[in-house]
């Protein structure tokens, strides 16, 4: 099968890979006629791939008619307490037969890109994108994990992109009335039959409200969350199995990313999130004349559905267009990644996915659309940025090195070998730290971090690699469309002024100034070494040698004191417990005393004497010759 077949083959396989199940967990609409059904795990040739049993071993673990017992004693089990929590597969109505439905699409989907005779980049993201939102979502994950994936791979897997089938426009309005409780046309004037777009997640149409605002209406595709809960729960049952053979750790917390993804999908398939995103991006661009974003109807706006203004603009792809509309193309990109800069360092909340189609220019203004992937930056992550990106700029090494270890923290499972560690960052300012800003490489850069991080075990916030995507991303934009953006400049341009305004005092007072950030600048780099070397320190990778010079007679004399109180509490015990020994009246005696009480009184008199004579001795004063 050539490419150009495999790329139509998974548009037709998309509609089944995420609209297998309605909401209410049932059966969906058929698919279109032209959709191209998903064959069976046992194709027309009769060569079966794998047996049901098969399948379902291999993934859980777990022999068919054991797994169905557990099913049936769960389901006989009542809760003594009063009723409890549903489980993850009670909340989403996942089932064995279910489980065993997706099993068979995703062998029968990697059976027909003949994946098993040979992987290429290009198999894969096609793969991905007919498997789903899912598998979709993965890949955008694995595209920026080089250490996993070769960079062809990741290359390839950045392309990525969700656009799957038109739900049918029935299917559409039933949603809507569902979701508000009355009909439709109570609430729409009218409703475009062809969708705007048309993505793994979610439908857009055009609209306008009974109220006469002209708004845009994303709804949810039916059944998409149980597809994604089915993905997932298979993908624990992998990692479960997995994680018996090998040692994660060493390669990847396969765990954690799969609850990653799903805490990842839970946020992007809650649409009020996105409808509190609209909004506090609106906030943010207030500040900002050429900036803008639509304003959500939050009324109308529900778990499954957000409606919007309708944005008539021209797409950053389409630069032509662009220009003969009057627009400068260099003033749009260097507006873009000026104001990006600020979403992510100066502001903290940024969108995640700038690619071309989320970016519109309308009346003036740059509209940023479908926010529903953002990140959030705390105070001192975006501090770090700052000076990553700044070092980085600046073509500052130690400032490059001192930026990334106060970023990264140990992990809890593994030692960082620290040398080993700063001469890695030593090789990255080297590759990195002097080529031209034009010239530098983004997405490589970011890679070259993230792999250095997961090699010496120390561990980045899961943000970071948000933010990196976001940044490759407009990167790729910028590349391709707006190519005379020189981004890493303007970025730096960013902070140089977002700092001198911060520090306009010192210009009041240009030379103390000047003075006092060399002097903190060399305090700072001291206290980053003594930083480094405690860390190391700790950790046994570093040995010191400590001298006091002229205290050898301090140390004697402490020495000498600390071992005469040590004889005098001696002498102190020894006079207690011989008393307590005398008054217990044990036997045989001497003089009236127990033998043990009469031996503890003559040792402690003896040393007492010893000391008196020390002390007397020591204190004398030494005849002169």
């Amino acid at each position: 099968m050539t490419l150009e077949k495999q790329e139509k083959a998974s548009r037709a396989t998309a509609h089944t890979a995420t609209g297998g199940r309605a909401a209410d967990g049932g059966p969906a609409d058929p698919p279109a006629a032209d959709a191209a059904a998903v064959p069976s795990v046992t194709d027309a040739s009769n060569d079966p791939l794998l047996t049901d049993e098969q399948v379902l071993d291999a993934i859980s673990g777990t022999p068919v008619s054991e797994e169905e017992g557990h099913l049936a004693d769960a389901e006989r089990t009542i809760g003594l307490f009063g009723s409890k929590e549903p489980t993850f597969a009670e909340q989403y109505h996942l089932t064995r037969k279910g489980r065993l439905h997706r099993l068979r699409e995703i062998f029968a989907i990697a059976r027909q890109f003949d994946i098993f005779h040979g992987l290429t980049p290009v198999k894969m993201r096609l793969m991905f994108e007919a498997l789903g939102p899912t598998f979709v979502k993965v890949g955008q994950n694995l595209s920026m994990r080089s250490e996993i994936l070769p960079q062809e791979f990741c290359d390839e897997l950045a392309k990525l992109r969700a656009d799957a089938d038109p739900i049918p426009y029935e299917t559409v309005l039933d949603t809507l009335a569902r979701e508000y409780g009355r009909p439709v046309d109570t609430i729409f004037a009218s409703i475009d039959r062809t969708p705007l777009g048309s993505a793994s997640l979610a439908q857009v149409h055009r609209a306008r409200l009974v109220t006469g605002e002209d708004v845009a209406v994303k709804v949810q595709r039916p059944g998409v969350r149980e597809t994604m809960a089915q993905d997932i729960d298979i993908m624990r049952s992998i990692s479960r199995r997995a994680t018996k053979y090998i040692k994660s750790a060493q390669i990847i917390d396969l765990n954690g990313v799969i609850e990653e993804l799903w805490d990842s999908f839970q946020s992007e398939t809650n649409f009020l999130i996105e409808a509190r995103n609209l909004v506090d991006f609106r906030e943010f661009a207030k500040d900002y004349k050429y900036m803008d974003c639509p304003k959500p109807y939050i009324t109308l706006c529900t778990e499954h559905v957000v409606v919007m203004d309708y944005v008539d603009g021209i797409s950053v792809s389409h630069p032509d267009q662009l220009v003969e509309a009057g627009y400068s193309l260099n003033e749009i990109g260097t507006k873009l990644v000026d104001n990006y800069a600020a979403q992510v360092l100066d502001e903290g909340f940024f969108h995640a996915d700038p690619h071309p189609g989320n970016i519109i220019i309308h009346d003036g203004k740059i509209v940023m659309i479908d926010l529903g992937m953002t990140g959030r930056l705390s105070a001192r992550t975006r501090s770090i940025l700052q000076d990553i990106i700044f070092a980085v700029g600046k073509q500052d090494s130690p400032a490059l090195a001192e930026a990334f270890l106060r970023f990264a923290g140990p992990s809890d499972t593994a030692e960082v070998n620290y040398p080993g560690l700063l001469s890695d960052l030593d090789a990255i300012v080297q590759d990195f730290g002097t080529v031209s800003l034009q010239d530098l490489d983004i997405g490589a850069f970011v890679t070259a971090l993230i792999q250095l991080s997961r090699k010496h075990h120390v561990e980045l916030p899961g943000i970071v690699t948000t933010v990196a995507r976001g940044l490759v991303t407009l990167e790729g934009v910028l590349d391709e469309f707006l190519p005379d953006t020189d981004m890493i400049a303007i970025i730096t341009a960013h902070i140089a002024s977002t700092r001198g305004l911060r520090s306009a005092a010192k210009e009041e007072m240009k030379t103390l100034g000047i003075e006092g950030q060399k002097a903190l600048h060399g305090t700072l780099g001291a206290l980053a070494e003594a930083r480094t070397a405690a860390r190391m320190l700790t950790r046994g990778q570093l040995k010191a040698n400590v001298e006091m010079v002229g205290s050898e007679e301090p140390i004697r004399q402490l020495s000498y004191m600390v071992d005469r109180l040590t004889m005098a509490l001696i002498v102190v015990g020894l006079f207690v417990g011989s008393s307590i020994v005398y008054y217990a009246g044990m036997k045989p005696v001497i003089f009236g005393i127990p033998v043990i009480g009469f031996l503890g009184y003559v040792v402690a008199f003896l040393l007492s004497v010893w000391i008196v004579i020390d002390i007397f001795r020591k204190n004398r004063p030494k005849k002169r010759g």
